[in-house]
């Protein structure tokens, strides 16, 4: 499978930065209203022995941090699973699937068209 562009970029930044024993990238852009093929919306997951010790505030820290320029740039939004080695595979099943994002809404751009906007119903 070949990944888009940004996709292959966080990949290689996030394998560089932390080694993981587990990395999954997932683009979920098709999921909110984006065109279609766009890259702005990511869910990863990283398993590193580098969040040993570390809080989740750290370790999502230690994740924007290493993907700071795309954040700033071409990814609006991302949402971080970040464990490490003994928390995944702390269960006899295995590593656990990472978890789905909510569908999204549309955002104030659905609002505004459906005449819902709380802003806007107020006297």
């Amino acid at each position: 499978m070949h990944e888009a562009p940004v996709q292959a970029q966080i990949i290689e930044l996030l394998d560089r930065r932390f080694e993981p024993a587990h990395l999954e990238v997932l683009n979920e852009s098709g999921n909110h209203n984006v065109p279609p093929g766009s890259e702005t919306h990511f869910r990863v997951v990283v398993v590193s022995g580098d969040f040993d010790g570390k809080n989740l505030v750290q370790r999502h820290r230690a994740v924007n941090q290493t993907l700071g320029e795309l954040l700033a740039g071409p990814v609006h939004a991302l949402a971080i699973e970040a464990y490490t080695p003994g928390q995944w595979f702390e269960t006899t099943t295995g590593p656990q699937p990472a978890l789905q994002s909510p569908e999204c809404l549309g955002g104030r751009a659905a609002e505004l068209a459906a005449g819902t906007d709380a802003e806007s119903s107020h006297s």
